[in-house]
């Protein structure tokens, strides 16, 4: 079990945590929800130990193993292959077995009678109940299970884990993860670079999992089939839901029209002691009844609506009239080191086309889309149509933007033909707003670095745009909000997403 017990956490004048108290038990199934900034991996970060707070705010049981997997993490593994690495998710377990034989071998060279050996039976019982469940004698089996399930493939075990991209050793870290089978997973958005086959996969695998789980992520189909519970993190305050996503915004929506009723009530009790206060003030007469509204304003817990009322606003910029025929390619292809990754690629699409580009990991689609952007050279013939301007948003667009500039800097250095103020005031549509564009764009959350990154893409306006997985780090609401801008979008848009909610809404073809 584990515990957090009037957490505070506080940056400036914004609240991260107020007074959070909240328990895990055995077999918990928690999705954590919260608008992008709301604190979230903070928590996560916590709960693990990786962010330090004061002593007996978060208390663990003894037995209780705790793994977290970041949003994203940059390590150098070594010239290990794929299997070793993967292996070394058992190193604490061959531990325990390597001393368990010692031990036992100790034990047979002692008489009965030796006090020393009562010592070596607790140990000897230690190890063995530490080491039930493990299955310590089927390692290979269960590190390719997992690899396997994951979207690696048997030519990759030999592999040194340097020739891998960060998005599949993003899927070995998790990998290692679910290897070990600590008592409680912590998963912050761990299907941000998954396939649709490794996604059914981990969610197969996650219902079967024996231990508690918090689960970061804006996968609404996932989180409704692997969670029981909600958490919401607004304002600072922590809300439990029972019941998985879908559920959460049934209640959610219940509780904030309560929410509503209530904080409407109290404004208007204030607003008419307020005009009692400034009607009565100078008559003397009413001295006494004015210092007591005084006091009873003074003393009032005002509330609050829910951050989730705040939502980020804005559409396309309208896309600059093009020729009807947008894009056409004819047998296009692209190889690496001599591996085909596909060929006689032929297909057009016409002015308002959306099309979703749809595949297993290396099947082409981040590849694809950059030989479609010019980044990328590849055989056969690309051609675009009458007045196509082209933008671009790639799948780590957000992880590269630059750390030591802020927010307004980012955004006004990439604008065409905007002042300074209509960057401030499209930075606002995202929530960024008075000194807040100042912030330096390395201490935002996933999320925001998402938005600002969106930001840039509408200060250059285009008529066909191409997103390599636009919703990895976007909250439920900003998806729905990108979501709703992309169908209204007038332009051509190419769009490569796991996100099976998300696509399904807007496109009307598939690649």
């Amino acid at each position: 079990m584990l515990s957090i017990t009037d957490l505070n956490l506080q940056y400036g004048s914004k609240y991260i945590f107020r007074d959070v108290s909240v328990q895990i038990h055995t077999g918990d199934r928690v999705g954590l929800a919260g608008v992008n900034g709301s604190g979230k991996s903070t928590l996560l970060r916590i709960m693990c130990g990786e962010q330090d707070v004061d002593p007996g705010i978060v208390n663990r049981a003894a037995w209780f193993t705790v793994a977290y997997l970041p949003q994203e993490v940059s390590v150098d593994l070594g010239d290990r292959s794929l299997y070793a690495e993967a292996e070394s998710a058992f190193d604490e377990v061959i531990a325990r077995q390597e001393e368990l034989e010692r031990v036992s071998e100790d034990l047979a060279l002692f008489d009965a009678g030796d006090p020393a050996i009562e010592g070596l039976l607790v140990r000897q019982g230690d190890l063995q109940h530490l080491l039930e469940g493990s299955d310590i004698f089927r390692i290979r089996p269960q590190v390719e299970r997992v690899l396997f399930g994951l979207g690696f493939c048997a030519a990759d075990l030999d592999r040194e884990v340097r020739s891998f991209s960060g998005g599949w050793i993003m899927r070995l870290l998790l990998a290692k993860l679910l290897l070990k089978r600590p008592a409680l997973l912590l998963l912050d958005e761990p299907t941000n670079h998954l396939d649709l086959d490794s996604l059914t996969w981990l969610e197969e695998f996650l219902l079967g999992y024996q231990g508690s789980m918090v689960i970061i992520s804006h996968d609404r189909a996932f989180l409704d089939r692997v969670t029981s519970t909600t958490w919401e993190l607004s304002l600072g305050r922590l809300s439990v839901f029972r019941g998985n996503y879908s559920h959460y915004l049934v209640e959610k929506a219940q509780r904030l029209e309560l929410e509503r009723a209530a904080y409407d009530n109290q404004q208007a009790m204030i607003r008419q002691s307020e005009r009692f206060i400034t009607r009565f003030r100078a008559k003397s007469t009413k001295a006494k009844q004015v210092q007591s509204r005084v006091k009873q304003l003074d003393k009032l817990e005002r509330l609050e609506l829910s951050e989730t009322d705040r939502t980020i606003r804005f559409t396309f910029p309208p896309a600059a009239p093009s020729g009807r025929d947008v894009l056409h390619l004819d047998k296009v292809g692209k190889q690496y080191q001599g591996r085909t990754v596909f060929d006689d690629v032929t297909f057009s699409l016409q002015r308002g086309d959306k099309l979703a580009v749809v595949g297993v990991n290396g099947a082409g689609k981040t590849t694809l889309l950059k030989i479609l952007a010019g980044m990328v050279e590849a055989e056969g013939t690309i051609k675009l149509g009458h007045n196509v301007i082209l933008s671009y948003f790639g799948q780590h667009q957000a992880q590269e933007l630059a750390g030591d500039l802020t927010i307004v800097d980012t955004v006004y250095h990439t604008a065409v033909d905007m002042t300074i103020t209509q960057v401030r005031s499209l930075l606002g549509a995202f929530l960024f707003s008075g000194d807040e564009v100042e912030k330096q764009v390395r201490v935002l959350s996933g999320g925001e670095k998402s938005w600002v990154a969106l930001a840039k893409m509408l200060v250059r306006p285009a008529n066909l745009m191409l997103l390599d997985e636009p919703t990895n780090h976007l909250d439920m609401s900003s998806q729905e909000i990108l979501q709703e801008a992309m169908a209204q979008y007038e332009g051509t848009i190419i769009v490569v997403s796991h996100n099976r909610f998300f696509v399904n809404s807007f496109v009307n073809k598939v690649l």
